[in-house]
């Protein structure tokens, strides 16, 4: 009974409009007084729920993304890896997802990887003759990269919450990311096969070719030094943020002259902003469950669990249903943070390994962020391209089949994920 009303009270609040934070931290205040506790354990909550050197890391990938972003890196990365697979059937397709991935691999915020490629992307695309509605799909799609491959702002959180190794995350995030660019380009390079309106891009020259991958190179080589930096334990996840962050800086301001003195401010106004909405849900969410602990509520839906599925294949499924119908209504960090501390202990307690969990999760919400009403990447594309929220809805379908897909590869050759991690 508790569950059904802990449940109902936060729909109500959710679906009446109050924030997610505000609605997670009144709802547990509201828990805790009535079960007679001391509300100091709220000012106890809001201190310990932000006081983690991990999460030092968010405000600093949100700054290095958004420096990247206001330095127009998108156009540098678009240009010069079109410039070697434009000629190909799809290839402009193929050049947006494998910037998606880039910048993914920099950024770790798929709003900013959506919004960076895109503005590039659209226009070029549509005047090859790739459909709007296609086009659109493939870029808040690809946009959703940015929480899967590393550095992933949500493994970050999954790693805290969860106590798993957000070195052994990051790793475990590129296999998955990898399996759905190459889905995603399959797909690109049927549509271009079967679309009576693409038109093919000329082969480009080789000078032009050579100045487009020079002025990217900073930028690709930035990746590198992170992504290799932390597996190689040279820094933490957490150094990596500030290094990538001063390197972002320096490349755009010194190195490319692409960053103005507004366009810093702008990205630094833009972090805080972020960092302030993200660190306010956190806090919610770490009242909230403190309080759904005490309240003996994940004890209770680890019964339904129990009895509506008792295997790992059960209990996935039933996973997958829940994030699907709440994704709906909630984006992707709220998910995770109001999700994990209920479902963890059922899956240690079915013996699923908690680093593939952790792709299932994310993969998962990566769907949440293309799905009406609520879905980020929509409105992000919808803005950027000047269009119709339809519009990018019908583009999007292909691609959550291609997700589910990818869901069901995993599930199917766990290797996938665990192969990398397990070897480095």
């Amino acid at each position: 009974m508790t569950l059904v009303v802990v449940v109902l009270a936060l729909l109500i609040l959710l679906f009446v409009g109050l924030p997610v934070a505000f609605a997670l931290a009144g709802l547990g205040t509201l828990m805790l007084y009535l079960k007679g506790l001391p509300l100091v354990m709220v000012a106890q909550n809001l201190h310990g729920a932000v006081d983690n050197f991990i999460l030092l890391s968010v405000p600093l990938f949100l700054l290095m993304s958004n420096i990247l972003l206001k330095g127009g890196v998108g156009r540098d990365l678009f240009e010069a890896v079109q410039s070697w697979v434009g000629h190909w059937p799809g290839g402009l397709g193929i050049a947006a997802l494998a910037s998606c991935g880039i910048f993914s691999a920099i950024s770790g915020s798929s709003v900013a990887t959506a919004a960076t490629v895109a503005t590039v992307a659209v226009p070029e695309m549509t005047a090859r003759g790739y459909g709007r509605s296609f086009t659109l799909g493939l870029l808040a799609a690809g946009g959703t990269l940015g929480i899967l491959i590393p550095p992933s702002i949500p493994l970050i959180v999954y790693g805290v919450i969860t106590e798993e190794s957000i070195g052994k995350l990051f790793l475990a995030g590129i296999g998955p990311g990898i399996l759905l660019l190459i889905l995603f380009g399959i797909f690109c390079i049927a549509y271009s096969r079967f679309s009576r309106a693409y038109v093919p891009s000329e082969k480009v020259d080789a000078t032009r070719r050579r100045h487009a991958t020079i002025r990217a190179l900073p930028t690709a080589g930035l990746a590198v030094l992170m992504i290799g930096g932390i597996y190689t334990g040279i820094f933490t996840p957490t150094e990596a943020s500030a290094v990538g962050a001063v390197f972002a800086f320096l490349i755009t301001a010194f190195l490319l002259r692409s960053l103005t003195r507004e366009g810093f401010v702008a990205a630094v106004r833009e972090t805080v902003s972020t960092t302030i909405v993200l660190f306010l849900i956190v806090i919610g969410a770490k009242i909230f469950g403190k309080a759904v602990t005490l309240y003996q509520v994940p004890a209770q839906i680890s019964q339904l669990f129990d009895t509506g599925a008792q295997t790992a294949t059960g209990f996935l499924v039933i996973v997958g249903l829940i994030l699907l119908f709440i994704g709906l209504f909630l984006e992707s960090l709220s998910m995770l943070l109001i999700m994990m501390p209920v479902l963890f202990p059922t899956v240690l307690a079915l013996g699923i390994d908690p680093i593939w969990f952790a792709m299932y999760f994310v993969i998962l919400i990566e769907v949440a962020l293309i799905t009406p009403p609520v879905g980020l990447n929509l409105f992000v594309i919808q803005a950027v391209a000047r269009s119709t929220l339809g519009e990018v809805v019908r583009g999007v379908l292909p691609f959550i089949g291609l997700m589910f897909l990818s869901i069901y590869l995993l599930w199917q050759f766990p290797v996938i994920v665990t192969f990398i991690p397990s070897n480095l």
